[in-house]
């Protein structure tokens, strides 16, 4: 299989397998970025589940993720969680002159059901937080957005430039909604956005997820999968990695 390497990185340290190609990277240089992965997304009760959307593939993606954040953590990847939240009174998520306001789910469900208003993805409700299989750790970043883009109106670009990243590896929820929307900018912005396609779950139709994928193997980054992640940072990890 073909490799690119990083022309700016001579020195890297580990190859990923990866679609169209392998890539070569360095772990210092490295983040991984867990899209959304709250309660909303990925739990029983949770706005997703209450819109009727399909979670069933969260509990796959929840156990990948678990595994790739230790491995990630003991090679000295950095660890990004970016998190969809409203203040309270919801002056964050714009007004009607918003497209935001006419189409983002929790707005949407919050005007037409109001048993629900104040109750989806607002600060520090069950809905908004991170499922407990995923809890940050302390030397983690936590990236607060109101927009599908982790890049839009935050801090996101600037945290990963001071910490010198070139590389970010994406999971999370929805594959086809925010990871794509985050991906796609973190592409324009110059970052190697590498999608770990079995770590993440999609909303709608299956052929969502696989026009995202399509679109970042062709076009737009790199795909690959847990198993050849894990099997890239455990070469470089500290302690060994359980199998």
């Amino acid at each position: 299989m073909a490799r690119i390497a990083d022309v700016a990185e001579e020195e890297a340290m580990l190859t990923i397998t990866a679609r169209p190609e392998s890539l070569s990277l360095t772990p210092a240089r490295t983040a991984i970025v867990v899209v959304d992965m709250q309660n909303a997304f990925a739990s029983k009760g949770g706005m997703f589940d209450l819109a009727g959307i399909d979670i069933s593939g969260a509990a796959t993606a929840i156990d990948a993720n678990k595994r790739l954040l230790t491995a990630a953590r003991r090679a000295g990847v950095a660890v990004v969680y970016l998190q969809m939240s409203y203040k309270p009174d919801l002056s964050d998520g714009g007004d009607p002159s918003s497209p935001n306001y006419h189409k983002e789910l929790g707005r949407v469900m919050m005007r037409e059901r109001p048993e629900l208003h104040g109750r989806l993805l607002i600060d520090n409700s069950w809905d908004w937080q991170i499922v407990d299989e995923l809890k940050p750790e302390p030397d983690d970043l936590v990236i607060r957005k109101s927009r599908y883009s982790g890049f839009c109106n935050t801090d996101l670009e600037a945290s990963l430039r001071a910490r010198d990243i070139s590389h970010l590896l994406f999971t999370g929820v929805a594959t086809n909604i925010c990871v794509d929307a985050t991906a796609r900018d973190a592409y324009s912005r110059e970052f190697w956005p590498i999608l770990i396609e079995d770590a993440m779950n999609h909303s709608g139709p299956d052929f969502n997820r696989q026009s995202t994928l399509w679109n970042f193997e062709h076009a737009l980054g790199w795909v690959t999968k847990t198993e050849f992640v894990l099997d890239a940072l455990r070469a470089e990890a500290v302690v060994p990695l359980p199998t």
